[in-house]
């Protein structure tokens, strides 16, 4: 399953790519992406598979009938020409079939990312005595990858080691919560592939940067989620990945509260929002959202500065 593959945005926004394929367990399978295609998909650092919701337009009967049958991977790779990679790579959960109008037919696929893995991998094993965080892990992702999950960026873990033997016979996702938790990571998989990232971390990967000329659309906007940012679509936005913003461009914190409404706020909301000293932020959650006959073609960003230590207080009106 080749796609398009450029390490660097070629800075040319224009001439969109679009590469759709959907395989068996053989690897073997369809190229669509000559048909409209539509897409929406939401990839997070939480532990929840990413989802993805892609329709495909006015394919022939036995095509469809083919994606129902035969094959349960699906990859999507988008951008502009010279900057073409996967924004997806999971599984097909469901296929549906029907008519938008009296010429058009669809096939909507939905698919998944690592969620063989996240609901069905089991830890049944026993690591000796002075294991580390990082025995564990990969302990975790032996039985990942049993399902179909690779192994993606790890960081280099606190060494500490156990003094006693421990057993497990535990889903593997709550071994690796436990793991989050106790190296204060976030875990995810992306694009099929086991991801931790520290909190205070990023992948360690060029910063996007973002300006009017190479794709930001409007101005960035606090919320109490994060910061709020919208761009062409570029498939080297990647979850804790990095952004380089002009922070003149970033718009003072907006929250909405309804009038006379018993709202609860989280301690976090509470604080003043805080803005990178360096236009440095990490991406929480990458919405991507495209049309290849149509107007869509972006990707909605919510990001934070990368640290307490680079951050200053945002002056909000």
């Amino acid at each position: 399953m080749s796609q398009e593959n450029s390490p660097h945005d070629s800075g040319a926004q224009w001439l969109r790519a679009c590469l759709l394929q959907v395989a068996g367990v053989d690897g073997k399978g369809l190229e669509l992406g000559e048909m409209r295609i539509t897409f929406s998909i939401t990839k997070t650092d939480t532990e929840t598979p990413n989802k993805a919701n892609i329709t495909v337009y006015n394919l022939a009967e036995g095509t469809s009938n083919r994606i129902q049958q035969e094959f349960g991977r699906v990859v999507l790779s988008a951008g502009y020409k010279g900057n073409c990679t996967t924004i997806f790579d999971g599984t097909i959960s469901k296929v549906q079939r029907g008519r938008e109008n009296g010429t058009d037919t669809f096939t909507a696929i939905t698919a998944a990312d690592g969620d063989k893995a996240y609901n069905w991998a089991v830890v049944n094993s026993t690591l000796a005595a002075g294991s580390t965080p990082a025995d564990r892990v990969k302990l975790c992702a032996q039985y990942f990858a049993e399902k179909g999950v690779n192994t993606g960026y790890l960081p280099e873990f606190d060494p500490t080691s156990l003094p006693r033997g421990k057993v497990f016979f535990a889903s593997a996702k709550k071994v690796l919560r436990d793991e989050a938790v106790n190296t204060r990571c976030s875990w995810s998989v992306q694009d099929g592939a086991l991801t931790m990232v520290p909190k205070t971390g990023y992948l360690p990967e060029e910063a996007v940067v973002l300006t009017h000329e190479t794709g930001l659309v409007g101005a960035p906007t606090w919320t109490n989620e994060g910061l709020n940012v919208n761009c062409l679509l570029n498939p080297r936005l990647r979850v804790n990945g990095r952004i380089k913003l002009d922070n003149r461009s970033v718009q003072g914190a907006k929250t909405e509260v309804k009038e006379g409404a018993k709202t609860e706020v989280k301690e976090s909301a509470k604080r003043p929002p805080t803005i990178s000293a360096d236009g440095l932020y990490r991406i929480l959650k990458v919405t991507f959202v495209g049309d290849t006959r149509g107007n869509d073609w972006f990707a909605k960003l919510v990001c934070v500065a990368l640290d307490g230590t680079s951050q200053v207080p945002l002056d909000v009106a």
